[in-house]
């Protein structure tokens, strides 16, 4: 029989692994202001010092953040860390594992058709207003390509929030934040990009009536359509 070593956790990642816990079992959730450094050391008996390297640890990690230097620590919003740093490690495990562009555009199709077919064929019919105001937002951009892919992102989050499926829209969420800025810079590369901003505008529009409609392998089909031909259309 063998046995392994005991592990002695410094007393900071105890403290941090009972926050981290807490807020990922919703006891602190969103938004929540943490107790005070002070609390902290009278509820877990430790020094400040240990509190302080806890809450770095947190931070560190994209779970709490703080509004300003002397602003107290809240809990980030689960479509804040999905976008920043889960977002960012997400894109670094990809590149790590070499994904090839092509396997991420496939995932988003996969995602998106979805989310989309869902929120076609949802009872009762979702609240489309916020794409809506995105749709207008793209119409308002011209050819700003920068504000364009704000209210491009805006929209797509927007049916991904119709569907009613909150994990399909944090997963799409990280997904985007790693191909979006290759969309970015290929409109940028884009000698006059008025034409292919007409043509995304045109095929929203076309996506969101179908979801509208409640045509479910319709809203699929152009969202899915409207992802592949937009990369293939880039890629050139």
């Amino acid at each position: 029989m063998s046995f392994q070593e005991v592990v002695r956790r410094p007393v900071y990642e105890q403290v941090a692994g009972q926050l981290r816990a807490a807020i990922l079992d919703g006891d602190l959730g969103a938004g929540h202001v943490l107790p005070s450094e002070r609390e902290l050391c009278a509820r877990f008996g430790v020094g400040r010092t240990t509190v302080r390297e806890a809450l770095r640890a947190l931070q560190a990690q994209g779970l709490v953040v703080a509004a300003g230097p002397t602003a107290p620590l809240r809990v980030t919003a689960a479509d804040v860390l999905s976008a920043g740093p889960v977002g960012d490690a997400f894109t670094a495990l990809l590149k790590l594992g070499q994904v090839p562009l092509g396997d991420l555009i496939e995932l988003r199709r996969a995602l998106e058709g979805a989310a989309c077919a869902a929120a076609a064929v949802r009872s009762p019919p979702p609240d489309l207003s916020a794409a809506r105001t995105a749709l207008r937002a793209m119409d308002e951009a011209g050819d700003d390509v920068d504000r364009f892919e704000v209210a491009d992102v805006a929209f797509h989050l927007a049916l991904a929030d119709a569907s009613g499926n909150g994990a399909l829209r944090l997963v799409m969420l990280a997904v985007r934040a790693s191909v979006s800025e290759h969309l970015r810079v290929a409109l940028h590369r884009l000698p006059d990009p008025d034409d292919e901003l007409a043509r995304l505008r045109r095929e929203h529009a076309a996506i969101l009536d179908a979801v509208d409609d409640g045509r479910a392998e319709d809203a699929e089909r152009l969202v899915r359509d409207h992802v592949r031909d937009l990369y293939l259309r880039t890629a050139r």
